[in-house]
């Protein structure tokens, strides 16, 4: 079969996934529709079940996309860069590469947008994005030298947590949940292939017995850079900014809004990723120098990344958050037990759509030869992102800070990885950043805010609301490496089983030889 065959079949499969991975969200809302619990409107479910028919084709091509061009390009520029064995260039490159990554991460141009009104939209996405690149300079140092991930974890979140005590001593506090919300959404579905296959490339080059769990832990850094960066912030701005609501609506001019939207969405996305191409090609010419067919395949699969982001950020802007938003301020007027219970279903389903979640699974079990499983990586995802949801509802309910879940959460997390096998740790990490996408910040986040601003009023969205995407990246930490853990009990378990035959054979062979 000839290469565009192949292509096209691909494509095939992407969108079927992405229609398996929709379809939950999309019947719950339906269902929700024919309840007294909500009261969309029949135009509201209409536009929503056509973006959600967009979003499949939007996930599908975008999955196929970071196939042909994002994973490729990531795993070339590692194996270069290695290649060259100087570590000024190494570091230079890798953070220039980061910074562009998060400027064009979809996640984070989403959530800049929400809280426009509290700090200028490219201040945040530049705060942000040089967190990244420091941190993914880190993180290949880590793999470079081979250092512990545990230890550097545990370092830079004691860190992290002083500088949040220094925010709220500042007065700040608003700021915390949503310093928190930036590590989750600045991994998502560009930076986490990209990312990801650095990771494979650069361990692989390095080699040594530890070259898989070494592959993993890239993400899991780069999640904390974001987090100290909107902190230093938080510490520079003296005294509370007051929030502003962005009182999502379904437009009742459905395709002008629709197309304008598109044409927005299409020039910001195109400038992002050219950035990433421009200095992709300076690289290429420096030092990779692939065959023209490989890079031809590059360009197609940019193409598909390109057309399958317009598509998902238009469709998400226009359909999901007006509706998303419009089930939390219903739900919230109910008995607060609703809204809990529904965040933790959607919470269980949504991580189901996050394309980044694919791209994961797929090069967990890959690199672990099956012995973890992408069902056994979904399920413990689905469970930690529905818990995850369903505490942040409560937080909203009885108006209490994110700290009384974050600093236990994570002190769990790091204990947790003193146990379990590095190869786990780093991979629940990783789950952490990818689990909290698109979906939750262009559909969880709103749905929250609605909520929030029914429950707790406008004043309280920043401290309340916000906070959401950080908590669903945090607990997949545990999840995940509670199948560790119980990977470890059945070793442990195999390895008795075996010594108590080898001590059964033993004493037959006494008693024989008697």
């Amino acid at each position: 079969m000839e290469w565009g065959g192949k292509v096209l079949l691909q494509l095939w499969h992407k969108i079927k996934e992405a229609l398996i991975s929709v379809l939950p969200v999309t019947l719950i809302v339906v269902i929700l529709h024919f309840t007294p619990l909500v009261s969309l409107t029949n135009y509201e479910l209409i536009v929503f079940l056509g973006s959600a028919v967009v979003l499949v084709f939007g996930i599908g091509l975008f999955n196929l996309g970071a196939d042909l061009a994002m994973q490729p390009m990531g795993e070339q520029v590692g194996a270069s860069l290695m290649k060259t064995k100087k570590v000024k260039i190494i570091t230079l490159v890798c953070f220039v590469m980061g910074v562009l990554i998060t400027i064009a991460e979809p996640d984070l141009s989403v959530l800049a947008d929400q809280v426009s009104s509290v700090i200028d939209s490219w201040t945040l996405m530049l705060s942000i994005g040089v967190g990244v690149g420091l941190f993914l300079v880190f993180a290949l140092l880590k793999i470079i030298f081979k250092k512990d991930l545990s230890m550097l974890l545990m370092f830079f979140y004691m860190l992290m947590f002083a500088l949040a005590t220094l925010v709220i001593l500042n007065g700040n506090g608003s700021f915390l949940a949503l310093a928190f919300d930036s590590g989750g959404v600045t991994t998502g579905p560009i930076t986490v292939p990209f990312i990801m296959a650095l990771g494979v490339g650069v361990a692989a080059s390095v080699g040594g017995r530890g070259a898989n769990e070494n592959s993993f832990g890239l993400i899991s850094l780069c999640s904390v850079g974001p987090i100290l960066a909107i902190l230093l912030l938080g510490i520079g701005i003296h005294g509370e900014i007051p929030y502003t609501d962005p009182q999502y609506v379904v437009s009742p001019h459905f395709f002008e809004t629709f197309f304008q939207t598109m044409g927005n969405v299409c020039l910001e996305v195109l400038f992002a990723l050219g950035l990433i191409v421009v200095f992709f090609l300076i690289i290429e010419l420096i030092y990779i120098r692939l065959p023209k067919m490989k890079l031809i395949q590059i360009g197609v699969g940019l193409l598909y990344t390109l057309i399958g982001l317009v598509l998902f950020l238009t469709v998400v802007t226009v359909g999901f958050m007006p509706i998303g938003y419009k089930l939390g301020t219903n739900l919230a007027g109910h008995h607060p037990a609703y809204l809990i219970l529904f965040g933790f279903v959607i919470g269980f389903v949504v991580v189901m759509a996050e394309p980044a979640v694919h791209v994961l699974k797929r090069q967990v079990e890959d690199i672990t030869s099956g012995g973890v499983s992408k069902r056994a990586m979904l399920i413990a995802l689905s469970v930690g992102v529905g818990i995850s949801i369903g505490l942040s509802m409560i937080r909203i309910v009885f108006d209490f800070s994110i700290l009384f879940y974050i600093i236990p959460g994570y002190f769990i997390s790091l204990g947790l990885s003193l146990f379990v096998p590095k190869l786990y740790t780093a991979i629940a990490f990783d789950s952490g950043g990818v689990a909290s996408g698109p979906l939750t910040s262009s559909f969880i986040l709103p749905l929250s805010v609605g909520a929030c601003v029914v429950l707790q009023g406008e004043g309280h969205v920043m401290e309340d609301a916000f906070g959401i995407v950080a908590m669903v990246a945090m607990t997949p930490l545990i999840t995940i490496q509670l199948l560790g853990f119980k990977s470890v009990l059945a070793k442990s378990v195999r390895e008795k089983s075996r010594m108590k035959r080898i001590i059964d054979a033993s004493d037959e062979q006494i008693i024989n030889f008697m």
